[in-house]
C-alpha cells in the first residue's frame, strides 16, 4: 500500500487512495482499531472521508450533544469559582461514609 503518513496529537493520519483501501480494507481498518490511526480516504488527490476507531467516534458524537455541552460547560464555570477538590479527598470521604453505614446497626 502507498500511504502519505503524518503525525497528529494523538495519533499517525494516513492518506490513502479509495481504491488501495478498497484493495486491503481489512488491514486498513485493523491499523485504525488497534493502533489508532486515522486515515483520511483520497479519491484524485481530494480528500473525501476519513476514518477512526469507532469508540473514539462515539466519543465525538457525544461530545456534540447540546446536553453534554451544557453540563461541560456548567461543570468548568464550578472549577472556575473553586468549587472542585482533589480526586483522592473525594475518594477518602466517599470510604470513611461507606464504612460509617456498615458498622451502624440495622432495625428490624
Amino acid at each position: 500500500m502507498t500511504m502519505k503518513t503524518a503525525k497528529s496529537r494523538s495519533g499517525v493520519v494516513r492518506r490513502l487512495p479509495l481504491t488501495e483501501a478498497r484493495n486491503h480494507l481489512g488491514a486498513v481498518v485493523k491499523g485504525v482499531h488497534l493502533r489508532k490511526e486515522y486515515v483520511i480516504l483520497e479519491k484524485d488527490g481530494i480528500p473525501l472521508a476519513a476514518l477512526m476507531d469507532v469508540g473514539e467516534f462515539e466519543d465525538y458524537l457525544e461530545l456534540r450533544d447540546p446536553k453534554v455541552q451544557e453540563h461541560i460547560r456548567k461543570s468548568n464555570q464550578e472549577y472556575l469559582a473553586g468549587k472542585s477538590r482533589p480526586a483522592g479527598e473525594f475518594f477518602r470521604e466517599l470510604r470513611e461514609e461507606s464504612r460509617r453505614k456498615a458498622k451502624r446497626p440495622r432495625s428490624a
